[in-house]
């Protein structure tokens, strides 16, 4: 077993803020909904939406290039798609994210809130049809053992959130580390969809960035190197049945294997 889905978020706005959600439904093929929908690119990326292809994040606004955006809230209304960004002191507007002139509003509160640190015009790009603006090629679905994270805390000797680690599924009941058994192509059930294990993720350092201070407050790759000789921590997943996932829906290894029991 895996254990049981604490907690499921995403982010529609690449490098800005995680939004938690009750439930999900995922699509055979497809990414997790609105996860890294649209994208700040900082001066032209080379993103070609008639032809769209994964390219590097650090073309992108995000906390390994940013930290300081850890500290921009932002909050999605998928019925009207309005989106609303605002900074620590309180400061907000409302952007419609279905227009070119509400994402232009966008780039142009971040480029002030950033000021001086962007060396470039910011444009804010949406992804079009089902691409999605994820950090690899296999990040369609992301899910982190919270047992592994807690292990991780009490090896540095400090509290690590986990949100630092920018997934979109959390699950609990699990020992460390176990979901390093998991082979590749190894079949997982969650709630009502069925997932294939692709490759564990190997983390980067916005991994180092507070996700509510913005400041890089630990050297996680570091970190990962000394204790567990790797930098890697949670797994990429691919969805091959579609179904609805829950906070509390169990996550199982299919049925033949006993990898994880």
């Amino acid at each position: 077993m895996l254990g049981d889905i604490a907690s499921l978020w995403r982010h529609p706005v690449k490098g800005l803020t995680p939004e938690p959600l009750d439930q999900a439904e995922l699509s055979a093929g497809l990414c997790f909904p609105n996860d890294r929908r649209w994208a700040v690119e900082v001066g032209p990326s080379g993103f070609d939406p008639a032809s769209p292809a994964h390219i590097s994040k650090m073309r992108f606004a995000v906390l390994a290039r940013f930290p300081e955006l850890a500290r921009v809230r932002t909050r999605l209304d998928d019925a009207t798609q309005m989106l609303h960004v605002g900074d620590a002191a309180g400061f907000g507007v409302e952007v419609s994210m279905a227009s070119g002139e509400g994402r232009a509003a966008l780039a142009r509160f971040l480029q002030a809130f950033l000021g001086s640190e962007v060396e470039a015009r910011l444009n804010v790009l949406e992804a079009p049809g089902s691409h999605r603006f994820m950090d690899s090629k296999s990040g369609f679905v992301s899910a982190i053992n919270l047992a592994s994270v807690r292990d991780l805390e009490a090896k540095i000797g400090q509290p690590v959130d986990p949100l630092r680690f920018r997934a979109n599924i959390y699950y609990e009941g699990a020992a460390p580390w176990s979901e390093d058994r998991l082979a590749a192509g190894e079949e997982v059930r969650i709630g009502d969809a069925r997932l294939v294990q692709l490759k564990p993720i190997e983390r980067c350092i916005a991994t180092h960035v507070h996700p509510d201070t913005g400041e890089r407050d630990i050297d996680m790759l570091s970190e990962l190197r000394s204790h567990y000789g790797r930098i890697t921590l949670g797994d990429y997943f691919r969805v091959e049945t579609g179904g609805v996932i829950a906070r509390q829906s169990p996550a199982r290894v299919a049925a033949g294997s006993s990898r994880l029991d």
